[in-house]
């Protein structure tokens, strides 16, 4: 590879005036004791860095670019809509095509209403649940990430863990009394809640398959057991389908395991690579929503037409006869490589998957819930991603973070990622 002397300099330029120097706090690369690398441009399953360098990308972007970068299709559908306006502030027909396509696809969306993030859907579907249950007790899960919104941030994943913090400051009290945190997959510690407190819970929010601890699915009965105990006792049940939507399934993970809650936050794969989110569900709850209803909810971008004009593209290329369907067959070879690597090299891993989203943990037990992927190894994690970057392969800098394989990934990108995997773990030994 070559000197990272670019990207250096840009990082000391940015710690200047960026907090951190990055505008993502995970980017920062600080726990696997790197400095970031800067990247200057994508095309399919590969990326390149100002310095010159090419990697294979099983970041992308954190989800979105299931189609890969700079999918032409879908650069196209943004040229047109651009020479068109980036923005009106004003209904589109764009907005239209996308609800349409979100209801058919989604099976618990009836009614959807666009913003612009992941964080603000889940911000926003919860202020909803509140409203339509008249009640305030909020339940998440150790290490399920919603954004970073202020009822959020308690014992939440990804760039809380990476960083080691159990919390935020600036969090008043209050709103973290009203959310409370369980352990994922802990069916009698849910179960023991809503005997308590089940009367005072608006609403149960979970990654229907975790991804921000690393990707853990979820166990038998979880899901339907949310499903039954919420629906008994009035409160709302709403999926985080920002990552598993229309990846694990066209129709998410509640596609999937065939458990469909009452609301629906939605982003990343949507938007097509742009900024995006969306949140829905069933037209009686959705109906609360102003300027139908008295729960007020805005965004001058939402429903942006270059945002638009890239998820539909994206959305319709997926529902393309077996595209999924590969791209799932596929994956799953992959996941079996890197556990075969793990076992020929004796490094012990185990590698949790569904559909075309994955991690490797460096164990030797199952991981099933957020104390478990903590309890890995972490030391062995930072050596890996040395070891693969310095061969040209780009992972997300945290063990608590998905590999996402993409449509334009190849057998031949896959097979060289594996080569790079028993390299990298035979130095590990």
């Amino acid at each position: 590879m070559k000197p990272y002397t670019v990207s250096r300099a840009l990082f000391e330029e940015a710690l200047r005036m960026i907090p951190g120097g990055v505008n993502s706090p995970v980017r920062a690369c600080r726990s696997v004791r790197r400095d970031p690398v800067f990247i200057l441009r994508g095309e399919g399953p590969r990326i390149y860095d100002v310095d010159g360098n090419e990697y294979l990308d099983y970041v992308g972007s954190w989800g979105p670019m299931i189609l890969g970068h700079a999918d032409p299709d879908v650069v196209a559908a943004l040229r047109e809509a651009a020479g068109r306006g980036a923005s009106f502030g004003a209904p589109t027909e764009l907005e239209v095509d996308m609800a349409r396509l979100i209801c058919a696809l989604m099976p618990s969306i009836e009614s959807v209403r666009m913003v612009n993030s992941g964080t603000e859907a889940t911000m926003s579907a919860v202020r909803l649940a509140r409203a339509y249950t008249g009640r305030d007790l909020l339940v998440k899960f150790d290490g399920c990430y919603h954004g970073h919104g202020d009822a959020f941030l308690v014992r939440a994943g990804s760039g809380l863990a990476t960083l080691g913090l159990p919390a935020s400051p600036g969090v008043p009290e209050d709103v973290a009394r009203n959310t409370l945190s369980l352990p994922y997959n802990d069916l009698s510690a849910f179960e023991g809640l809503m005997d308590d407190a089940g009367d005072r819970v608006a609403a149960v929010i979970v990654e229907p398959v975790a991804g921000n601890m690393g990707v853990v699915p979820p166990a038998t009965g979880f899901l339907e057991t949310l499903r039954r105990r919420t629906s008994e006792s009035g409160s709302l049940l709403i999926f985080d389908e920002v990552i598993t939507g229309f990846r694990v399934a066209l129709g998410g993970a509640q596609e999937r395991f065939g458990v469909i809650p009452d609301l629906t936050c939605l982003g990343k794969i949507l938007g097509g690579g742009l900024p995006v989110g969306a949140f829905g569900g069933k037209r009686e709850i959705m109906s609360r929503l102003a300027p139908e209803g008295d729960v007020y909810q805005a965004g001058t971008l939402s429903g942006n037409p270059l945002a638009m004009a890239a998820g539909l593209c994206t959305l319709r290329k997926l529902s393309a006869r077996g595209v999924l369907e590969s791209l799932e067959s596929e994956s799953a070879l992959f996941w079996e490589g890197l556990r075969r690597c793990g076992t020929e090299t004796g490094i012990a891993v185990e590698v949790n998957a569904v559909g075309s989203m994955g991690t490797l943990f460096f164990t030797e037990n199952p991981v099933r819930n957020f104390q478990d992927a903590v309890s890995c190894d972490g030391e062995r994690f930072i050596r890996y991603y040395g070891a693969l970057l310095e061969q040209g392969i780009y992972m997300a800098p945290s063990p608590y973070e998905a590999m996402f394989v993409s449509v334009s990934h190849g057998r031949e990108d896959l097979e060289r990622t594996l080569e790079a995997v028993r390299k990298a773990f035979q130095g590990l030994r």
